[in-house]
């Protein structure tokens, strides 16, 4: 189990917007995916940071030289000159810091931001707390675990009635399917 308190993908300063999926070529250009909604801004997020062997390391990004490849970019970083340094960061995690991140517009919220939220419904019933979020196509959900079960709610206007960020609290017009 994971101490919180020294888990960096919890750390308050960092904000994970993509990873590096390996090599591109000879001559050190990384694939890596975005995170982000439009996958786009993980170019303008910068500087970018590296998770490895547990500790963010900050390192130089050229996100300017960076080109769409599928279904993400290709990027050159400093240090980074051949096949072999790019393979080396396979299935490293990029962050930035929080500073990094625009404000969110008024009823917009960073997932990283309800991560941990108590679930009420509106009757009063605790439904559990936000394990996580998971992008359905139609509409992003609520991951919600009592510990004995997990619920996914619906994370629209028509079901979150309210988030309280500084109360942890998400109140929901929500009933368990049958």
């Amino acid at each position: 189990m994971s101490n919180l308190a020294t888990d960096p993908l919890r750390d308050d300063d960092m904000v994970v917007v993509g990873k590096v999926v390996g090599p591109h070529g000879t001559g050190g250009l990384l694939r890596v995916v975005s995170f982000t909604h439009p996958a786009e801004n993980l170019l303008r997020y910068v500087p970018w940071s590296f998770l490895r062997d547990g500790a963010w390391g900050e390192v130089a990004a050229c996100p300017e030289g960076a080109r769409r490849r599928d279904n993400g970019f290709l990027c050159r970083v400093d240090g980074v000159a051949d096949r072999d340094a790019a393979a080396g960061l396979r299935g490293v995690l990029i962050g930035v810091p929080e500073t990094a991140l625009p404000e969110p517009e008024t009823d917009e919220y960073y997932w990283r931001d309800l991560i941990g939220l108590d679930v009420v419904a509106v009757d009063g019933d605790r439904l559990g707390r936000v394990d996580n979020l998971m992008a359905t196509g139609a509409n992003d959900a609520l991951v919600v675990s009592d510990g004995e079960r997990e619920r996914l709610i619906p994370f629209i206007e028509s079901v979150v009635k309210d988030v309280d960020l500084g109360g942890s609290v998400i109140v929901v017009d929500w009933e368990e399917p049958v």
